[in-house]
């Protein structure tokens, strides 16, 4: 198994040690050349999402990106990753990555005073998971019957799943449970 990791800003490099802790193979795109390479996967880090999506077009990644997630390339976005998917953010039809029907509420924590940590519930998971929020967003709604949340914390959505998409409002790269990367891999297969 090969999961390519957007690497243009962000916690790209604590993914690639989860999929390493995990036994999957993966590589960096950072560029049109590295998006060309055979994968089964992606992951979207957590950093700056405005960042992001404008690498994203001047890389002219945006497009072949959005055209693997619909042809069903299984995708794991968190936190800016989250909001890349979004196809609804701040109350405003999105032109992001968009492939997800969710609408997204961007720092919906505040910004990064209102960071915290939590163990909550995991749908899919048996136990509880750790869940690092920095500058988080959150899901204000699932806008079609194909989504499903996966987590709630004080009444907001904070990771769901569409299909083959999977998100979340928190940093699981940033603790040391692999539990979701494995929930993620085992979309893959």
């Amino acid at each position: 198994m090969r999961i390519a990791v957007l690497a243009l800003q962000g916690a790209f490099i604590e993914h690639r040690r989860m999929l390493s802790a995990l036994g999957a193979d993966s590589f960096e795109v950072r560029q049109a050349a590295d998006w060309n390479q055979p994968k089964d996967g992606l992951i979207i880090p957590g950093g700056e999402s405005t960042t992001q999506l404008k690498l994203l077009h001047e890389l002219c990644l945006l497009h072949p990106i959005q055209e693997a997630i619909r042809g069903g390339l299984p995708v794991f976005g968190t936190c800016a990753g989250l909001i890349l998917l979004g196809k609804q953010v701040d109350g405003k039809p999105y032109t992001g990555i968009s492939t997800m029907d969710i609408a997204v509420r961007r720092n919906a924590y505040g910004r990064q005073l209102g960071s915290f940590y939590t163990e909550a519930p995991f749908d899919g998971i048996e136990e509880e998971v750790p869940m690092t929020f920095i500058r988080a967003p959150y899901i204000e709604a699932l806008t079609s019957a194909d989504c499903q949340a996966l987590v709630t914390v004080g009444g907001h959505i904070v990771a769901a799943r569409q299909g083959r998409q999977l998100v979340t409002a928190f940093h699981p790269e940033l603790n040391e449970d692999t539990r979701i990367h494995q929930y993620f891999l085992n979309m893959v297969v």
